[in-house]
C-alpha cells in the first residue's frame, strides 16, 4: 500500500512539473532559436571600411597642371616685308609730271622746267630766278621736293609711293617716301591747261610749308 502511495506521488509531481512548463511558455511565448555565431560577431565584421573600396581621389585625377598645355614661347621677331611694287605710271598723267622730281635733285629750280608750273607757283619760282640773279641770295631750299631731306636715291627709290586723285581739270599727287628712318608726304596740286597737265602748288604735309607761300622778294 506504502508502495503504491510513493508511486502515485511520484506521477502528480511530475504532472505538475509539466503543467508549470507550459504555463510558462504561454505567458512568455517560445524561446527565440538559438543564434548562430555570426549573430553575435560586431557588425563591422562583415562589412569592410569605406575607404576599403573606394580609393582616394587623387588617386584617378592627375595634378591640374598635368592636363594644361605648355606655355608657348613667343614667335621670333620677323623683319617687315617690303613694300608693294609700285604700279607703272601712265605717259601724260599727273603723275609722270611729278615723277621727274624725284629723280633728279633740285629739278623744281631748272629755269628749263618753267613750263612744266602755272600760277601761283611759276609766280614763286620766278621770282626765286630773280633774286638769285641779282646775286642777293636764294629764296627757296634745294631739295623742296624732297620735304628738305637729305638726299639719298636709293633710300628714296626703295620707299616712293605715289597716289594720284584726279577730279575733273585738278589732280593731287600725294608722294610718301622715307629718308633715314624718317618719314615725309608730300602733295603736288595740278591743273589741267591746253591738255596737258601743269604744276599749280607743292604743299609738304609733315614740314606744314607750301610753296606758294613763299616771299621772293
Amino acid at each position: 500500500m506504502l508502495r503504491r502511495f510513493l508511486l502515485a506521488l511520484s506521477s502528480l509531481s511530475m504532472l505538475a512539473a509539466g503543467l508549470s512548463g507550459a504555463s510558462a511558455q504561454g505567458l512568455f511565448g517560445s524561446p527565440p532559436p538559438n543564434a548562430s555565431s555570426a549573430d553575435n560577431a560586431p557588425a563591422d565584421d562583415k562589412s569592410p571600411p569605406a575607404d576599403d573600396k573606394s580609393p582616394p581621389a587623387d588617386d584617378k585625377s592627375p595634378p591640374a597642371d598635368d592636363k594644361s598645355p605648355p606655355a608657348t614661347t613667343a614667335a621670333p621677331e620677323t623683319s617687315p616685308a617690303d613694300p608693294a611694287p609700285a604700279a607703272p605710271v601712265l605717259p601724260g598723267s599727273p603723275t609722270a609730271v611729278v615723277k621727274p622730281f624725284y629723280e633728279h635733285l633740285g629739278l623744281e629750280l631748272d629755269p628749263a622746267q618753267r613750263n612744266n608750273f602755272i600760277d601761283p607757283a611759276k609766280s614763286v619760282l620766278d621770282k626765286s630766278d630773280a633774286l638769285r640773279a641779282s646775286g642777293q641770295g636764294e629764296c627757296l631750299d634745294p631739295n623742296m621736293a624732297l620735304d628738305n631731306a637729305e638726299y639719298d636715291k636709293p633710300a628714296i627709290d626703295k620707299s616712293l609711293r605715289t597716289i594720284e586723285a584726279v577730279n575733273g581739270d585738278e589732280a593731287k599727287v600725294v608722294v610718301a617716301f622715307v629718308v633715314e628712318g624718317n618719314q615725309h608726304r608730300l602733295e603736288w596740286k595740278l591743273k589741267k591747261v591746253g591738255g596737258n597737265w601743269k604744276i599749280s602748288d607743292l604743299l609738304s604735309v609733315t614740314g606744314e610749308w607750301a610753296l606758294s607761300q613763299y616771299q621772293c622778294e
